[in-house]
């Protein structure tokens, strides 16, 4: 099976069950989107290449959601894993102008030739503009790490600029034993990242301040986004 068709099975799994979910009253919604790189924590996951991802949520309608994500991807290895499932739920909400978001995500890679899936708890708080969020590495196969540890704590700020445009700020720093295994360098590092987005289609420039991956990389993605 070729990385194109396995995506394309993917994607079409998740589309599969959309109709059974639409029949709850709940909210149900879908994305698709195109890339010209998938960046992940200011790491490019498709080896600097194009990336097709699709989408499904389930919003309760009471702060409880469920959503699955998938994306091709590419990690230059011998194995050549070929796309990314993520399922993740969690709940939401707002009190007093705070919004909050607790849940789980587990990082899959159903063809990957070793056992490399891991998941995080998070929590995120909002306020206005801003967003601070913090991701905790809680499970991991054992091909994915030996040491299972790892914190994400990033910043986020959107604005709304000219006519129907938004700037998205991104700050977020990687630390722990894990991000020494993966990356080979510190046992942590920052990543910045800012865009532009307006009907879809967003502009944006990444850096990390690792030595081996710190120069400035631009993207270009569109996306689509829907009720079901």
């Amino acid at each position: 099976m070729n990385n194109k068709y396995s995506l394309f099975c993917a994607i079409s799994l998740l589309f599969t069950h959309a109709q059974a979910f639409a029949d709850n009253p709940s909210s149900v919604s879908a994305n698709v989107a195109a890339s010209s790189n998938y960046f992940w924590r200011g790491i490019t996951q498709s080896d600097d290449g194009a990336a097709v991802s699709g989408g499904l949520d389930y919003d309760s309608g009471k702060g409880l959601y469920i959503g699955t994500w998938a994306s091709n991807v590419d990690f230059g290895d011998a194995a050549s894993t070929s796309y990314e499932l993520d399922l993740y739920a969690g709940f939401s909400g707002e009190y007093n102008q705070l919004s909050y978001d607790l849940g789980y995500i587990h990082y899959a890679y159903p063809d990957a030739a070793g056992d490399i899936d891991f998941g995080e708890l998070y929590a995120s708080l909002g306020w206005q503009f801003f967003t601070v969020k913090l991701s905790h590495l809680t499970t991991a196969q054992d091909d994915s790490t030996s040491e299972e540890d790892m914190l994400y704590l990033e910043f986020n700020a959107a604005f709304a600029v000219f006519s129907e445009s938004e700037l998205g700020l991104h700050i977020g720093r990687s630390s722990g034993d894990t991000v020494m295994e993966w990356t080979g360098e510190d046992d942590s590092y920052m990543d910045y990242g800012v865009s532009l987005s307006t009907g879809g289609l967003t502009l944006g420039l990444v850096k990390t301040d690792l030595d081996a991956d710190d120069d400035i990389k631009a993207y270009v993605s569109y996306a689509l986004d829907f009720t079901l």
